[in-house]
């Protein structure tokens, strides 16, 4: 509540400036957590043969993307301009992720390969579940508050990250304990529903076809003051 109250005041020159660089430096610690994180993940999900571990790799690759598309749209005075291609960029990259995941799950349910376990790949997703639901809620914060949609979805993705971890988790946790190998391809398959929910909305463009006004929590207001006067 306190968020939507403050960000229904006009923001000044100063205060616009610092929401712009706050989300530039999220952005720069998204591009560099991910790169790592899809290295090891990619590297793992190789080595262990596991359609969940590869597609939380890619996961991170898209992540890094969105975040590359972030920095470029907020590089120009006037990011708004460029929030539209910014979420193109977005959407088209969950759908190949998404695809990906789904061809390579298939190939491990109907037995072409089999997955290994991978005690890597479960200390990296219990890592990610701490770490972005945080970054996530940090940037849908700052972007709540500058009106940005574009920063808004990225910080959805962020968090569907946090999501994909625990599946990955369970998945390879029931893989290694249990010896289920159908449930790392589960996981990833998981992972690549998510992929398509969330590219098909940056898509659409639902976070940018609400007005400013809206995400910035001035259109509840207005509607509150409507209802006071009925």
């Amino acid at each position: 509540m306190t968020e939507t109250t403050a960000s229904t005041r006009p923001l000044d020159v100063a205060r616009r400036d610092l929401l712009r660089r706050r989300i530039r430096w999220i952005v720069v610690f998204t591009i560099t957590y991910n790169a790592i994180e899809a290295v090891i993940a990619l590297t793992a999900g190789n080595v262990a043969s596991s359609a969940a571990l590869i597609g939380f790799g890619l996961d991170s690759v898209v992540e890094v993307l969105s975040a590359v598309a972030i920095a470029w749209q907020f590089s120009t005075p006037d990011p708004e301009a460029r929030e539209k291609i910014a979420l193109r960029v977005i959407a088209i990259s969950f759908f190949g992720l998404a695809a990906y995941v789904t061809v390579d799950a298939g190939l491990s349910l109907f037995g072409v390969r089999e997955p290994d376990h991978s005690l890597v790949g479960i200390v990296l997703a219990a890592v990610s579940l701490a770490v972005m639901p945080v970054v996530s809620w940090f940037e849908r914060r700052t972007g709540r508050e500058l009106g940005s949609a574009s920063a808004i979805a990225d910080s959805k993705q962020t968090l569907v990250c946090a999501y994909l971890s625990a599946a990955l988790l369970i998945g390879l946790l029931l893989n290694t304990l249990l010896g289920w190998t159908w449930a790392d391809s589960i996981a990833a398959l998981v992972i690549a529903g998510f992929a398509v929910k969330e590219g098909i909305e940056a898509w659409r463009g639902d976070t940018c076809a609400v007005p400013v006004s809206a995400l910035t929590g001035e259109r509840v207001v207005e509607h509150d003051h409507h209802d006071d006067h009925a």
